[in-house]
């Protein structure tokens, strides 16, 4: 453990080891959700991807790994958390820019042309009265001050035209999620995340095409434990150890 950017942080190893990541020792921590995130973009060497709310940067860290040559913005509007994320990006050689901003004020406050590719996991509640108020340290990942709606809205704008959204979020928040991109966006394809094969899915990966009119795609799902004994399933496995993607 050690003291940077003002706050107590730790290193952890993900995929396998080949990322390096510095985060809040207390707080909230990066895992399994940044990690499938991360796997779902299917971005190609050249290509610009801007992460809304990228936290410490785990997410970002990992696309670097696995999409080489790819181009990463992120916005934090967390100072301490932002300059985590430049220390990652540092570290594990990342070509990042991590910009300091809220969501809620937009995309054409970063004054950028529009991305490639838009990916976040949105704080997955908007209702204070919805749950037992989190740790401090925990409540900007999980509370969406603006709503829901405010990240759609940015994520809408900060893709040109064919570009694409990639977004993990609660399963029951489905609905939400297709009604707010399907303002501009189509082509959706939604991939549930179960925790064990059967029970209902907790989790959706859902990709969106800006402009794209395709039928929407339900693909097979994602189930992450077997109850028979080990800690994953080996499709989760390999996901996590950055050996498989996950394709749309």
């Amino acid at each position: 453990m050690s003291v940077a950017a003002g706050i107590e942080v730790v290193e952890d190893g993900l995929l396998g080891g080949r990322v390096r990541l510095r985060q809040p020792a207390k707080g909230y921590r990066a895992g399994m959700d940044a990690a499938l995130l991360a796997a779902a973009v299917q971005a190609k060497a050249g290509e610009r991807v801007i992460e809304a709310g990228c936290g410490a940067g785990a997410v970002l860290m990992q696309i670097a790994a696995r999409r080489p040559g790819v181009r990463l913005t992120g916005l934090e509007r967390d100072p301490a958390l932002a300059a985590l994320a430049r220390e990652n990006a540092a570290l594990n050689g990342a070509d990042a820019q991590i910009l300091e901003g809220d969501v809620a004020a937009g995309v054409r406050a970063l004054g950028l042309e529009p991305f490639d590719h838009a990916v976040s996991n949105p704080p997955f509640f908007d209702d204070p009265g919805a749950l037992r108020a989190p740790a401090e340290g925990k409540r900007g990942a999980w509370m969406a001050d603006d709503g829901l709606a405010a990240w759609t809205r940015f994520l809408l704008k900060a893709v040109r035209e064919g570009g694409t959204i990639t977004v993990i979020h609660r399963a029951d928040r489905l609905a939400d999620l297709l009604a707010g991109l399907g303002a501009t966006a189509g082509s959706f394809a939604v991939r549930p995340v179960h925790a064990f094969a059967d029970a209902p899915a907790k989790r959706v990966l859902v990709r969106a095409v800006k402009t794209g009119r395709a039928p929407l795609r339900l693909l097979p799902a994602l189930v992450l434990h077997d109850r028979g004994g080990g800690k994953h399933t080996a499709e989760a496995e390999a996901v996590l150890r950055g050996e498989a993607a996950l394709p749309f």
